[in-house]
């Protein structure tokens, strides 16, 4: 897709707005390679910090609310008839990746919409169980902002700090680099808080 090529290229509030909205949806944009570069530019003084961060998660709000249309009208069939297809095929999906997202959904009710956001696999899919579930919009938009305002934070940091020894031609490279060591920092992040609620409703029981 050398159009999503271009506009990674011309980073600016609009596209921004735009790439994170792909990606929240089925288009394999990385959001590392959005948030990053436009924090990343911001420290060079060409983009406020604020506004790359805003406009992402606006962006990735507008994303997900397509995926959780898709999921509250279209239904399963549909939606699995489409992540089989060629066009879903083209979007790096498929039948397995959506159950997967659905049963991490099942697994940890509302709360799921906030940490799927963060989760690698899981991220760009979670809206679409939400859809299925007929979740309350309202809710599902408030905690798809928490969570994809905490991983745009996250990229941003990282982009910001990168700027301080990182040249823009070796830019790519460091984010796939340090973004390896954050997803699985915040796997890691997640995966202890889920078990601390599992323990404290046992506990209560």
């Amino acid at each position: 897709m050398n159009w999503i090529t271009s506009l990674l290229g011309n980073l600016n509030y609009t596209t921004i707005w735009f790439l994170m909205l792909l990606e929240s949806t089925v288009i394999p944009v990385p959001s590392e390679l959005v948030v990053a570069p436009g924090a990343y530019h911001a420290a060079a003084g060409h983009l406020d910090i604020f506004l790359v961060i805003l406009f992402a998660t606006i962006g990735a709000d507008c994303g997900a609310t397509v995926n959780y249309i898709a999921g509250y009208y279209l239904g399963r069939p549909l939606i699995y008839r489409f992540a089989n297809s060629k066009w879903g095929k083209l979007c790096l999906l498929n039948q397995q990746k959506v159950e997967k997202s659905e049963q991490y959904f099942n697994d940890h009710g509302m709360v799921a919409t906030i940490t799927g956001r963060l989760i690698p696999g899981i991220r760009h899919l979670i809206s679409i169980p939400a859809g299925l579930s007929k979740m309350n919009y309202w809710k599902f938009l408030l905690y798809t902002t928490l969570g994809a305002g905490v991983w745009n934070c996250i990229l941003a940091a990282m982009g910001w700090y990168l700027h301080s020894f990182v040249d823009e031609e070796h830019l790519a490279g460091k984010i796939i680099e340090y973004g390896d060591y954050i997803k699985y920092g915040i796997i890691i992040v997640v995966v202890l808080a889920l078990l601390y609620v599992l323990v404290r409703r046992k506990n209560k029981a």
